[in-house]
Formats: C-alpha cells, sequence, structure tokens
C-alpha cells in the first residue's frame, strides 16, 4: 500500500455527493464535516448523527486458547468478558507504555473482535501476531471485512428501531450482539464515544451505503444528520475521553493516564509489560504522577495540544486536546498538570497561549455528562 495514497471508506462516494469537507486521517480520506462543525455537535447532543467509522481496525481472535491469548498480550481480563459483551481495554509495550486503547468484543465461546485506532492498527496487528507465538490461537486482520457505521444522540435508539429486528432494549451498555439492520447482516454494539447513547453497526462494505441510507431515511424526521470527524472530537472532549496520540502515547503507562483501573494484576499468568507496570503502579502511590484535568476557560481564546500550563509563573503542566465547545460555550481543554494544581477550582491556574498567560478554571471530568 502507497502510503502517499489515502484509502478510501466504502462510504467515500456516498460523503462526496452529500459535499463533505474531506481530509487525511490515519493514512484514510474521511469526512471533516458535511456542514457546520457546531451543527453537527448540537444534533448528537440534542438528536442524532451518523457517523462512519469505517477506518478502525477490527482484528479477530479465534481459538481454544484465544481469551488466554489476549489475557497475555493485553493489560486487562478478558477471560472475564462475557459472550456478547465488551470490555475497553490496553495494549502495552514491555517498559508499560500505551501502544493503544482498545475495546475488545467477546463474540462467540473462542472469538473475539479487537477494534483499535486507525492509526494503531497495524500496530496492535503486529502485536497481537507476535504475542500470539505458543498459544493455540489465530490472530486475523479483518480491517478490510467491516464497514463501521455509528448513530450517536437521544433520538438513536429509536431510529435504529426502526430498521432492525434486534431486541435494542435488552442491548446493555459495552455489549454487542448480531441482528439485521436494513435487512443485512450486523454486529450491533453500543459502546459510543460522544458522550451520548448510541449505537456501531459493523457491517460488509458491501451493505454500508444500504445501511446508511435505511438510517438517514428514518432518522432524518427526528434531526439526524451526518457528521464527521471534527465534531466528533469536541464530543469526545466534552466527555472527557482520551485520544490516542494526545492523553495516551508510549510515553505514559496507563497509571500516568490516570487509568490504572484497567490493569488487571490479579489475572492469571503473566502478560506483557507486567513487571513495569507494577512498578508504575507503586510509584503512583508514592509520588502521584500529572494529574488528567478539564480546564474552561474564563476568556475566548482556544487552547491547543502542546501549550504550557501554567501557574505562578511556572510550568505546571501541558494541553493533550483543546477546542471551543458548542455546549458550554466556552473554550476547554484536557491537560496533565502537577498534582499539587490539580483540585477542581484550584486558583491561578492559566493557559500560556502564544506569550500571553490567559486564565482558567481546572474542574473536574467530564465537562459534559448526558441525563440517563
Amino acid at each position: 500500500m502507497s502510503s502517499n495514497a489515502p484509502r478510501h471508506t466504502a462510504l467515500d462516494a456516498l460523503h462526496r455527493s452529500l459535499g463533505a469537507t474531506m481530509t487525511d486521517f490515519a493514512g484514510w480520506d474521511m469526512p471533516l464535516r458535511y456542514g457546520s462543525e457546531r451543527d453537527e455537535h448540537v444534533a448528537v447532543r440534542t438528536k442524532a448523527g451518523l457517523f462512519d467509522l469505517s477506518h478502525m481496525g477490527e482484528i479477530t481472535v479465534t481459538g481454544p486458547q484465544a481469551a488466554e491469548l489476549l489475557n497475555h498480550a493485553l493489560v486487562g481480563n478478558i477471560a472475564t468478558v462475557g459472550t456478547g459483551r465488551a470490555r475497553y481495554t490496553m495494549i502495552c509495550q514491555e517498559d508499560g507504555g500505551i501502544l493503544d486503547d482498545l475495546i475488545v468484543y467477546r463474540l462467540a465461546d473462542h472469538e473475539y473482535m479487537v477494534v483499535a485506532n486507525a492509526s494503531n492498527a497495524q500496530v496492535v496487528l503486529d502485536a497481537l501476531t507476535g504475542r500470539a507465538a505458543g498459544f493455540d490461537a489465530v490472530v486475523r486482520d479483518d480491517r478490510d471485512a467491516y464497514a463501521l457505521i455509528a448513530v450517536q444522540g437521544p433520538e438513536s435508539p429509536g431510529i435504529l428501531k426502526a430498521v432492525t429486528d434486534a431486541d435494542l432494549d435488552g442491548l446493555k451498555y459495552y455489549a454487542g450482539l448480531p441482528g439485521t439492520v436494513a435487512g443485512v447482516p450486523a454486529l450491533i454494539a453500543r459502546t459510543g464515544y460522544t458522550g451520548e447513547d448510541g449505537f456501531e453497526l459493523f457491517v460488509a462494505p458491501a451493505d454500508a451505503e444500504k445501511v446508511w441510507q435505511a438510517l438517514t431515511d428514518a432518522g432524518t424526521p427526528v434531526g439526524l444528520v451526518p457528521c464527521g470527524l471534527s465534531c466528533r472530537d469536541t464530543l469526545r472532549l466534552e466527555a472527557g475521553m482520551p485520544l490516542y496520540g494526545h492523553e495516551l502515547t508510549t510515553s505514559l503507562t496507563p497509571f500516568d493516564a490516570g487509568l490504572g483501573r484497567v490493569v488487571k494484576f490479579e489475572k492469571d499468568g503473566d502478560f506483557v509489560g507486567r513487571a513495569a507496570l507494577e512498578e508504575a503502579a507503586s510509584r503512583a502511590e508514592q509520588n502521584p504522577p500529572r494529574v488528567l484535568v478539564g480546564l474552561i476557560a474564563e476568556g475566548r481564546r482556544v487552547p491547543r495540544a502542546g501549550f504550557s500550563v501554567v501557574a505562578g509563573g511556572e510550568v505546571i503542566g501541558e494541553v493533550t486536546s483543546g477546542a471551543p465547545s458548542p455546549t458550554l460555550g466556552k473554550p476547554i481543554a484536557m491537560a496533565y498538570v502537577d498534582a499539587a494544581h490539580a483540585a477542581p477550582g484550584t486558583a491561578g491556574v492559566g493557559v500560556d497561549i502564544r506569550g500571553s498567560h490567559e486564565p482558567y478554571e481546572v474542574v473536574a471530568l467530564p465537562f459534559y455528562k448526558r441525563r440517563k
């Protein structure tokens, strides 16, 4: 595959027909927005949005020792995931650095689907393949076997119910079940990355346009709009959800990222990175690492990733993600800051925006939580 020719999803022609502004994302040509990214964001918060997520990387792991392989390769306890359920987890290096954050679905007794971020799909595939040695399990690259469509927002259950025979009411958060959508086979998941209720539909690429169109027809009367990557980023930022390459990197362990809870030391057997992560856990207890916090601007200037967080003339942290928040009506950011300045309401914290120290309020994450 040429490094300079972007890949296209099965919905590429459809996005262009809708007038999408396209952008290169992790080697894929993806819709950034269709019209106003603010309108798309508000639609997901109040009605519903439709996303093409076909750039995500699906890796299937099958065989009698599939669970044992995943327990060895990942930091979570995958053996305890029930059939039809999903788990958020991470894959780490030997030194504990985060290679990627993942969702693992257990599809059957000895069949799992690992969903990796687009930018890390090959890295995760290579790591799982390498770590499979000695296990009676097969790692299969299924990136070309699936298109992935997400419908997110408060109206999404009603929209999907109009085009599926699946029991959506019985589908819990972080679960997945096979069903038909618009008459074609789909794996229907309920995991989401926007802070709203919603569903992800894994379908054959050849069926993607049919499913997209059926959801559009069912959803347009209640305010569904197509949504690009730009509003996906502001939605996940408001919901305090980490993005690989921003809040998560190989230079951070899960404990540095405040996500030590995903590491399960109590599971059977050794796993890659265990020793380094045990050290990181004890280090975090004795000397708290920087803490991921929310920052809300008092002014109008927008902080960006890499900007310094300051207090009393000293650099006390770094912004990892920043954007205007359509829901709050103010610029917001996530940042890692020294533990001494991490408590919500800490006074005197600012962000260095081109030499000017702009005042920010430190708040607990997430910025936004939907009403159940």
